[in-house]
């Protein structure tokens, strides 16, 4: 029967572990979305917090690959724990560029520096300037049932983290 229940709960993390890189993906591949097919230019704190999926997706796939492949369950486990601390420091940037959007404070010093190279097409800079206005942090580009992208980062971390800590703390 112990077995059995160790063989249920691998299938279990390596289904969590599963969804978790599939999620992260699928987050990180929106905000993405957003950028190249809805000309959306991100900010700093916007690219700052995809860094989180960024590393989590393939954390998530090697969590599940090592599950598959029966590793000790710490290892299946400390990776799904790694990937929850990740969505953990999702949920702290989602929450802080969320406040940085309503105001509630300051966001920092280099929040214009997110929109990358501008191509002048030939021309000066200052021709550029007129027609390329790299976004601010402090205003959000889209609201979507009231909440800005960061703030539904922020949700998604932290329904992401909570799987993750979950599949990593159940009992064998």
């Amino acid at each position: 029967m112990t077995a059995t229940m160790n063989t249920d709960a691998g299938r279990q993390r390596t289904r969590a572990a599963l969804f978790l890189a599939v999620a992260m993906a699928a987050t990180v591949g929106s905000a993405l979305a957003f950028q190249y097919i809805g000309g959306y230019i991100p900010c700093h704190l916007c690219l700052e917090q995809r860094t989180p999926y960024y590393i989590g997706v393939p954390l998530m796939v090697l969590a599940a690959i090592a599950s598959m492949l029966r590793a000790p369950a710490w290892v299946t486990r400390g990776l799904l724990a790694i990937g929850g601390l990740l969505m953990l420091y999702g949920l702290y940037l989602g929450v802080y560029h969320s406040g940085v959007e309503w105001h509630w404070w300051a966001g920092p010093t280099d929040c214009t520096a997110g929109a990358g190279p501008v191509d002048t097409g030939g021309k000066g800079v200052l021709d550029a300037l007129d027609k390329f206005v790299p976004p601010s942090c402090d205003k959000a580009a889209l609201r979507i049932l009231g909440l800005s992208l960061a703030g539904w980062n922020a949700i998604a971390s932290l329904v992401l983290a909570a799987v993750a800590f979950r599949s990593a703390l159940a009992r064998d």
